[in-house]
């Protein structure tokens, strides 16, 4: 009885530094993107406002594969993400520095884009780090992952207190959040460095050896679903906000804080339905909410709109955390950085970067002079969310009802 109090003492001890640092790195992540549209219009920078943005979408598809490559085969995960934390943290402050003095735009968007590059890979790696020491990642994971939601709106409601959602005191907030959160990986237990590996090919030290995890028919209907969806998925954010605001509501900030409530409250929901259900229909019903939360909106009134918002977080759950859990789970833990930064490619690189140009130019069609038809921008957004559902469920072969490796003799989802 008494060793099994230590135990449950000790990880309680460990859940609590991996609540920590993801509740660090959301709230880093929050004080910048949310307050930068409104920082850049104040500072007469609304002419770089989609390249800012863009700046995200593009450092996806270099720097989690070259960054995952390092943590899987030449560095300890924790001190590559200890070196990016730090290098966000100086990046951001450089950046806010050029906004706040106007500099010149371009330097002001090149130093955007070289916070991008330190930031992108730093999620992935610290889910990496966070599925190395978890015993059951199926149970696990979800609650945990649900503190990096719960950082990020507590990282914006401290910037709305400084009175900062329009200054540059956000940006130089979220570098010393940065630089805390590069500080609290010295109290972190080191992982096993891998491996040196002195005889690699420049295609390997870059990661684009991941790319051979497509070769698995269901990896790439996982790849390839989570890169679709987040094509309609990235003009939920840009597009809600001046909806409701059209509605007559205001405070649109705080209402868009529905959907990260039904996210923590669906991500401690997680673990449990991984249990009872296969992947297959959790995405699938993911899927499902996404369709219905367009076509919600698509209802044009308040009640609508809002109850679209609030099934954002359980849509968003549903489908792109089961996703990082079934990498976990079904490839070698030797690719298990690489396989969560080529996901992050996917996802933030392909699917936004197709997503704010595809959902912009739709927004553009649907906007003339008496206004926007909400109605046909949403409603196409739906229709959208449908499509990739036929596909996932069309396409994807999983077996079996277990969940496990796929290396492993047991049945696999």
């Amino acid at each position: 009885m008494c060793s099994w109090r230590v135990l449950r003492t000790i990880r309680k001890a460990e859940y609590a530094e991996l609540i920590a640092l993801f509740f660090l790195q959301g709230a880093a992540l929050g004080m910048w993107f949310v307050p930068l549209s409104r920082v850049l219009d104040a500072h007469g920078l609304r002419a770089i406002k989609p390249f800012a943005f863009a700046a995200t979408a593009l450092a996806a598809f270099v720097s989690p594969l070259i960054f995952g490559a390092m943590a899987d085969r030449h560095a300890s995960p924790i001190k590559v993400l200890r070196g990016l934390s730090l290098a966000t943290a100086a990046a951001m402050a450089l950046a806010t520095t050029s906004i706040r003095f106007g500099w010149n735009p371009w330097l002001v968007l090149a130093l955007i884009q070289l916070h991008a590059l330190c930031s992108s890979p730093t999620f992935s790696i610290a889910s990496t780090i966070i599925f190395a020491r978890l015993a059951d990642t199926r149970k696990e994971f979800g609650p945990i992952r649900a503190m990096a939601t719960l950082g990020w709106m507590s990282g914006c409601w401290l910037v709305s207190a400084l009175g900062a959602d329009a200054s540059t005191i956000a940006g130089y907030s979220g570098a010393i959040m940065w630089a805390l959160a590069g500080g609290y990986t010295f109290f972190l237990p080191e992982l096993e460095t891998p491996k040196s590996a002195e005889h690699l090919s420049w295609h390997e030290r870059l990661g684009l050896d991941a790319l051979t995890l497509l070769k698995d028919p269901n990896h790439r209907v996982v790849f390839i679903t989570c890169a679709l969806f987040n094509i309609p998925l990235s003009g939920f954010y840009p597009c809600a906000p001046p909806h409701l605001r059209a509605l007559g509501l205001v405070h649109t900030s705080a209402w868009m804080t529905l959907g990260q409530v039904t996210e923590i409250i669906a991500m401690f929901s997680l673990g449990g339905l991984l249990l009872r259900w296969r992947l297959k229909w959790i995405i699938a019903c993911g899927l499902s909410f996404g369709v219905l939360r367009f076509a919600l909106s698509a209802m044009n009134g308040k009640l609508w709109v809002l109850t679209g918002v609030l099934l954002h977080g359980c849509s968003f759950t549903l489908v792109l955390i089961s996703a990082q859990i079934y990498l976990e789970q079904r490839v070698d833990s030797t690719w298990r950085a690489r396989a969560q930064a080529l996901l992050t490619l996917m996802t933030s690189g392909v699917g936004n970067l197709l997503g704010y140009l595809g959902t912009g130019w739709w927004f553009s069609a649907c906007t003339g002079t008496p206004g926007t038809q909400w109605s046909l921008f949403w409603g196409g957004l739906a229709a959208a969310v449908g499509v990739v559902m036929a596909y996932f469920l069309t396409a994807y072969r999983g077996i079996g009802s277990g969940f496990l490796r796929a290396k492993e003799k047991s049945q696999v989802t």
